[in-house]
């Protein structure tokens, strides 16, 4: 499988291994992707940054949002679904891309449970529904309450195990190896100790995760440093809406808390939770129709706004009382297990929570197979950006999307190899290059957070810019943060350009100096890399969309 390079310098690979396919990421979209692409007679490398288990997966604690037949609530529809994805979506989903996923959910589900995932059951006997933030009928099916993430990691990982799917695991991808056609080819990588690799591959799919670690406090990883998302624009693959953060309202507050924070899940709220602010005020009476289950950016924007009007505009923190709901410990074992290391009790205590960074609603430009613009390169899960959530995810509808979008990659990738449409892995070239330009972690994640997180306006924006440009330094691509660092900075550039350009509010995306939506800006932004390796906008993607 493996060959050995000799460089004695170790700037180049020292080994080579080859595949039809090499996955990047194994939450469920990569090794959902990984399985089926076995099944169909691939040979698959599954390259993980950290352990195989460890992704962003295990933390989804709601649940995947689908709607079953005969296991669904009498006035629910796969049809009502979709709406409730265009509605959250705030005009920028693709309505097309959006049907086809929801519609391969009751299907995709169907083949996790035979995989061996369990879900929680009703007393009916038939499985439990939650409802959260944006849905209209109670249709997220979720598992140990509030772990839905961890079983279904779990049951991935343990078929990944049964059918002897190779896994290298501590693996960082860094670059894609590109024919001098400009198709993808394979990658590089870099071991836990900057020993470097490379997989040739007719086939890369980049399914990496989000980039939550451009802020302060999300509830994402610390592996969460969008590496997929930098490894295809430098590819050459264009990205769209990466604008769109949407920050989950509730993550449990600690002061001076950084990194991956505790979260909240809005399952709690569905079961009749509400916010109230210091002096117990309701936060969300009169903001919205669904009150306390309002769409994310809804209620996310409606707890920035109380914070500011506390005593003296510095407050960091709302509370969310959840003293009614019945057997909370039960339903939500990992949210109690979180308050109880506080010296909290939910039954009693109000809990503190704010909103956090949670989910990149854009990302890689691809169909709803996983396709890029790139030949050989394909993305699903968060790093791509399917048409499925436009400005604004309808919540858990992203383990729906890893689910269905994963088994079609695989089934894309067979299909192209078959028909002859991918590259000769031969032919990969290795990247010339061996820096890229990196911001300093702490001060990139301060300013983020500052002026681009819920809150922005184009003097905040100039002004991340500017810091961003000003502590650029050219950074060896030699080791884990070196290429993480190098990740969050082109990204957070991309952000930056397309939240500058994108005058209005909209979604995710909330502007105070245009504080409302324009229609004319209906419609996504592309942003492709200069050949100076600068994030430039292309072409907008017009409303019918580009999946």
């Amino acid at each position: 499988m493996t060959t050995p390079v000799n460089d004695p310098q170790a700037k180049t690979p020292v080994w080579e291994a080859r595949a039809d396919l090499v996955v990047i990421g194994s939450g469920v979209a990569g090794l959902t992707a990984a399985l089926r692409a076995q099944a169909l007679g691939l040979h698959v490398l599954v390259v993980t940054k950290a352990a195989v288990a460890d992704g962003n997966t295990r933390w989804a604690q709601g649940g995947v949002a689908v709607v079953l037949e005969n296991e669904h609530d009498l006035d629910d529809s796969v049809a009502k679904h979709a709406e409730d994805t265009l509605t959250a979506g705030a005009g920028l989903c693709d309505e097309a891309a959006v049907r086809s996923i929801v519609d391969g959910g009751p299907a995709a589900v169907a083949r996790l449970r035979a995989d061996g995932a369990k879900f929680d059951v009703a007393a009916s006997g038939v499985l439990a529904l939650g409802r959260e933030g944006g849905h209209s009928a109670f249709r997220v099916i979720h598992a140990g309450g509030d772990a839905t993430g961890a079983e279904v990691e779990r049951a991935l990982v343990a078929q990944a195990g049964q059918t002897g799917v190779p896994v290298l695991e501590h693996h960082i991808a860094v670059d894609a190896l590109l024919t001098p056609g400009g198709r993808v080819a394979g990658v590089t990588v870099l071991d836990r100790h900057g020993v470097p690799g490379a997989v040739r591959a007719s086939a890369v799919l980049v399914a990496s995760g989000g980039l939550g670690q451009l802020y302060q406090a999300t509830s994402n990883p610390e592996i969460a440093t969008g590496d997929g998302l930098a490894l295809a624009l430098r590819a050459g693959a264009a990205v769209a809406d990466v604008e769109f953060v949407q920050f989950h309202p509730t993550v449990l507050y600690t002061p001076g808390a950084r990194g991956r924070c505790p979260l909240v899940t809005e399952a709690v709220r569905g079961e009749g939770a509400t916010l109230v602010d210091g002096v117990g005020l309701p936060v969300m009476r009169g903001v919205h129709p669904l009150g306390d289950l309002a769409p994310r950016d809804v209620v996310s924007a409606a707890i920035t706004r109380r914070m500011a009007t506390a005593p003296g505009g510095v407050g960091d923190h709302v509370f969310l009382d959840a003293t009614s709901v019945a057997g909370f410990a039960r339903r939500f074992p990992t949210v109690f297990a979180a308050c109880a290391a506080l010296g909290l009790d939910p039954a009693v205590d109000p809990i503190p929570v704010t909103p956090a960074a949670h989910f990149s609603c854009g990302g890689v430009v691809t169909t709803v197979d996983g396709r890029s613009s790139v030949p050989g390169l394909y993305a699903a899960g968060e790093v791509a950006r399917t048409g499925l959530h436009g400005a604004n995810r309808l919540a858990s509808n992203s383990l729906l999307e890893g689910l269905v979008v994963g088994q079609r990659v695989a089934e894309a990738v067979a299909a192209d190899l078959a028909a002859g449409l991918l590259a000769d892995p031969a032919r990969g070239r290795l990247p010339s290059r061996t820096t890229a330009p990196a911001a300093e972690r702490d001060s990139l994640q301060r300013v983020m957070s500052r002026y681009a997180a819920i809150g922005r306006d184009a003097d905040g924006l100039a002004a991340a810019g500017s810091v961003l440009d000003l502590s650029l330094s050219d950074t060896p691509l030699w080791t884990h943060a070196g290429v993480e660092d190098a990740a969050l900075t082109v990204v957070a550039q991309a952000l930056l350009a397309a939240a500058v350009r994108r005058t209005e509010s909209r979604g995710c995306h909330v502007r105070s100096d245009f504080p409302g939506p324009d229609e004319g800006w209906r419609r996504s932004q592309l942003i492709r890399l200069s050949p100076s390796g600068q994030p430039v906008l292309a072409d907008p993607i017009p409303l019918e969309g580009a999946a």
